[in-house]
């Protein structure tokens, strides 16, 4: 009589497992999430940005003030295949009528301790624009900060302020070019912002 193979028992399925070089199936580990000692997730600081930079804005520039009205032609170059102004070109005209109303800016805005860059552009296109055609760049301040300026742009008509092609608005800020980092507000600029455009 041959003796009988024994069954593993149902709570043998590791032994059996291995006995079949099997290697036995773990249930997973859930990670714990790496808090600090405190039991709260650590924070990462913000980096110092021109948004940042809006918390410290002076109260009193809030309300949008007029700072120029640029009057510009639009040139054939300016078009693309599809025979009108290209969208690109349209940061183009707020650049340009930015730099006449900084040419206009009584005192110094710009040496070799501190000079402004555009931190952020941002366009609404409205509708087409073709050529030939005048056009106006109206130019308003949205906010004074620390060291950063928001400028409202409006791109219309010459001969119709109601016919709005673009809007939109460009945040400047100054920095030290020697390392890039962010200097107080020129009081150039600061004087020239609560003075409004004729």
């Amino acid at each position: 009589m041959s003796p009988r193979r024994r069954e593993p028992a149902p709570d043998d399925g590791k032994r059996a497992s291995r006995a079949q070089g099997v290697a036995p199936q773990s249930s997973p580990r859930r990670r714990k999430p790496a808090y600090p000692a405190g039991g709260t997730p650590a924070e990462t600081p913000a980096p110092a940005t021109a948004e940042a930079d809006r918390s410290e804005a002076d109260p009193a520039a809030a309300a949008p003030r007029t700072l120029a009205r640029v009057p510009l032609a639009v040139r054939w170059g300016d078009l693309d295949a599809f025979n009108h102004v290209n969208n690109a070109t349209f940061l183009v005209y707020a650049q340009e009528a930015r730099l006449a109303w900084l040419a206009g800016v009584e005192g110094t805005w710009f040496d070799a301790t501190m000079m402004p860059v555009v931190a952020a552009a941002q366009v609404n296109y409205r509708r087409q624009l073709a050529w030939p055609a005048t056009i106006e760049v109206e130019l308003a301040v949205v906010r004074l900060g620390r060291s950063s300026l928001i400028i409202a742009h409006r791109i219309v008509d010459a001969g119709d302020a109601a016919c709005v092609y673009a809007d939109g608005e460009v945040v400047m800020v100054w920095v030290d070019p020697a390392n890039g980092a962010s200097v107080p507000l020129p009081e150039a600029i600061r004087s020239a912002c609560t003075v409004a455009a004729p």
